[in-house]
């Protein structure tokens, strides 16, 4: 049997559900086919680092800021990407009809 891998959002989610006692956790654990013992380690962890919610340092706050630009960052340069791939293709279609024949790339000219 394959070893299932859960999110942090998942687990986060059915731990608070145990957390706020609307449903048994033996409920909870056989509803969303966990052992018990796996949903009692998720809830232990859970409260061990609860503290890590409200204790974020300068540095973990600018390092979180870093990471958001570089991801705006590369959204910009993959959108970028893609408008030149298609510019590429689309001259590539053009010289092939006007001139009849595909020009060949820098890979193909020997220095």
């Amino acid at each position: 049997m394959e070893k299932r891998e859960f999110t942090a959002e998942y687990k986060t989610k059915i731990v608070i559900e145990v957390l706020e006692g609307g449903s048994m956790a033996s409920e909870i654990a056989i509803r969303e086919k966990l052992n018990p013992k796996v949903l009692s380690n998720w809830k232990q962890e859970f409260l061990k680092n609860a503290h890590r919610a409200f204790t974020t340092t300068k540095e973990e706050r600018q390092a979180a800021k870093e990471i958001k630009l570089a991801q705006e960052r590369e959204q910009e340069l993959m959108a970028k990407v893609g408008v030149l791939t298609m510019e590429n293709d689309w001259l590539k279609k053009k010289s092939k009809e006007l001139l009849g024949y595909e020009p060949a790339s820098k890979a193909n000219f020997k220095s």
